[in-house]
């Protein structure tokens, strides 16, 4: 594109003719997106890892609406570490990009460095996920589920399938983290109103299957493993793990067990089909686009909400065989 605008201006009279062809090139997608100066827009972004199928599907959306879009996306992985996350804004900031963008590992802890964004002049917007800070004018913008509205309505699907009555056994997510704090808040505020409904179990499965897997073992062998009666999981890859657990235990999961977890990821539908799992309650991670509108807009100046919701749905198992094959995660 560079040569191209390069050879325009040495002959002139081959302008007319370029400019069709720059219609054409923006036609078919290759225009670049620019910031209020008319330059590429930069924009970096940390991800807090690659702990689930639901991560993995909220960064393609990321990476690919960025590059259908034409911006420069300065991508760092975090691996879960709130100090690498911290490395990373700080090496965007070094790096003077236009946006920062990303999905805090924890809640706290970042006051500090978006202070230093602001300072730089970098206008900041939280994805999935947000921080507890003190000047809600360190960022511009959140956009994300509503977590605690995720955790009532989770409640209220195990309280269908026990009559509100029994013991919950509950996976929690990332300690500290925003999703696992406020989902337990919304869980539990139903609860109040069931008293013969207790959660009996609590421990942090990490997001991840694995440590799903291996803290629903220690949940099965316990002194008061018979009471439980339903799983709850702040995640569907948990469930998953823990749905293996289950099944190596002699356990049926969905009958023996009901299963509720949150994210809808294709994995939760599968499990649901095969009656396995109960509910999930559908956290939708293909964020991209509705992101990088935001972003767009932050980088041009251009006022923006404080705080954005997506849309989500709750799915139970006799829906599960039709909404399979929509699944885009």
């Amino acid at each position: 594109m560079k040569s191209l605008r390069s050879f325009v201006s040495r002959y002139p009279i081959y302008t007319l003719a370029t400019t069709a062809i720059f219609g054409v090139v923006a036609t078919l997608g290759f225009a670049e997106d620019t910031n209020k100066n008319g330059k590429k827009l930069v924009v970096g972004f940390s991800q807090v890892g690659a702990e689930s199928g639901w991560r993995t599907a909220n960064t393609e959306s990321i990476k690919s609406e960025a590059a259908k879009r034409g911006i420069d996306l300065r991508f760092s992985d975090a691996q879960q570490k709130e100090e690498n996350q911290i490395k990373a804004i700080r090496s965007f900031i070094a790096q003077g990009v236009d946006v920062i963008a990303f999905s805090p590992v924890v809640e706290t802890g970042f006051e500090p460095v978006l202070q230093e964004a602001k300072k730089a002049g970098i206008p900041v917007v939280l994805s999935d996920r947000a921080v507890k800070v003190s000047d809600p004018s360190l960022y511009k913008c959140f956009i994300g589920s509503d977590f605690i509205e995720e955790g009532r309505r989770a409640a209220n699907e195990v309280v269908k399938l026990t009559g509100g009555k029994g013991g919950i056994a509950e996976l929690v997510g990332t300690v500290g983290s925003a999703p696992a704090i406020d989902r337990a808040k919304g869980f539990r505020e139903v609860l109040e109103k069931y008293p013969d409904l207790k959660i009996v179990m609590s421990q942090s499965g990490d997001f991840t299957r694995a440590k799903g897997k291996e803290v629903m073992e220690a949940f099965l062998k316990a002194p008061n493993a018979k009471d439980i009666t339903v799983l709850f999981a702040h995640n569907d890859d948990m469930a998953l793990g823990a749905i293996q657990a289950m099944e190596e235990a002699g356990i049926k999961p969905g009958q023996d067990i009901k299963i509720v977890s949150i994210d809808g990821v294709r994995g939760a539908f599968e499990a649901m089909k095969d009656g396995k799992l109960n509910v999930t309650v559908e956290c939708n991670p293909l964020l991209g686009p509705q992101l990088f509108d935001l972003i767009e807009k932050v980088a041009k100046g251009e006022e923006v909400p404080h705080r954005v919701v997506t849309q989500e749905g709750v799915y139970e198992q006799s829906q599960a065989a039709t909404e399979l094959p929509k699944r885009q995660y």
